[in-house]
C-alpha cells in the first residue's frame, strides 16, 4: 500500500520491451536508501517489484496487463516518473490509501493558473468517472489529489507549488495520458451492492414435481 505522497522523481534509463511486457531501469536516490530485493516501489502510480538495484538505479518487470492499462505503453528513456516506497506500519497517512493497481488512463485537457495553484482538467472514460466524486481522493500518476470538480466527461484537481515541484504532473503537455487509480472504497461498495449469491432454486413439491420424478 502507498499514500500518494511522492518521495522523488526518477528518470527512465532503459526500456526493454518484450512481446507485450517490458523490463525497465529507473535512476533514483531516495527510494533506494533502504531498498531490498522484492520491495515494492510505486512508479507513476503503478506498484512494481524491484528485481535488481544498485546505489543509483533499480529495475522492474512490467507485465502485459500493466502495459495495456497504463501510460507505460508510451514510456521512453529520459522520461521522468513519480516514485514512492511502500507504506510502513506506523507511518503518517498524509495522502490516502493507494494500492498501486491502475484502473485506467485519463488525458490532460488543460492547465489553468489561479494565484499560486494550477488547475488540471483531465478527461476520463465513463467507467472511471463513476468512481470519482466531488472532494473525493484520486491518484494521478501516483499523486494523491482531491477532486475539486467532476462531470460526465472530465474532472479537475488543483496542484499547489510543493506538488508542482515534487512531481511530474506539470511536466506533461496537454494531450498526455496519466495513470488513474480511483478511491478503492467506491469499488468495494459497488461490488457488495451488485453481488448476488448463487443458490440452487428450490422446487416446489406439487403434482408436476411428482409426475416429473415418476411418483405419479
Amino acid at each position: 500500500m502507498f499514500t500518494g505522497l511522492i518521495e522523488e522523481m526518477g528518470k527512465i534509463l532503459t526500456v526493454a520491451k518484450s512481446a507485450q511486457g517490458a523490463k525497465i531501469t529507473i535512476a533514483a536516490k531516495k527510494v533506494l536508501e533502504d531498498v531490498l530485493l522484492g520491495d515494492s516501489i510505486c512508479t507513476n502510480g503503478i506498484c512494481l517489484t524491484v528485481t535488481s538495484f544498485d546505489k543509483d538505479r533499480f529495475s522492474v518487470d512490467v507485465m502485459a496487463e500493466t502495459m495495456r492499462r497504463s501510460n507505460f505503453q508510451h514510456i521512453a528513456p529520459g522520461d521522468a516518473v513519480n516514485l514512492e516506497r511502500a507504506l510502513r506500519v506506523g507511518d503518517r497517512l498524509g495522502g490516502h490509501m493507494v494500492s498501486g493497481h491502475i484502473d485506467g488512463v485519463g488525458v490532460i485537457k488543460s492547465y489553468e493558473k489561479e494565484d499560486n495553484a494550477i488547475w488540471i482538467t483531465i478527461e476520463a472514460r465513463e467507467d472511471l468517472l463513476k468512481y470519482i466524486i466531488m472532494k473525493g481522493s484520486i491518484a494521478i500518476d501516483g499523486v494523491s489529489l482531491t477532486v475539486a470538480y467532476v462531470d460526465q466527461e472530465k474532472f479537475k484537481v488543483s496542484v499547489i507549488p510543493h506538488t508542482k515541484d515534487m512531481t511530474t504532473l506539470l511536466l506533461k503537455g496537454t494531450g498526455s495520458e496519466v495513470n488513474l487509480e480511483c478511491d478503492m472504497v467506491g469499488k468495494y461498495i459497488e461490488k457488495f451492492m451488485s453481488y448476488e449469491e448463487k443458490r440452487p432454486k428450490k422446487q416446489k413439491l406439487n403434482e408436476d414435481f411428482l409426475k416429473e420424478h415418476g411418483y405419479l
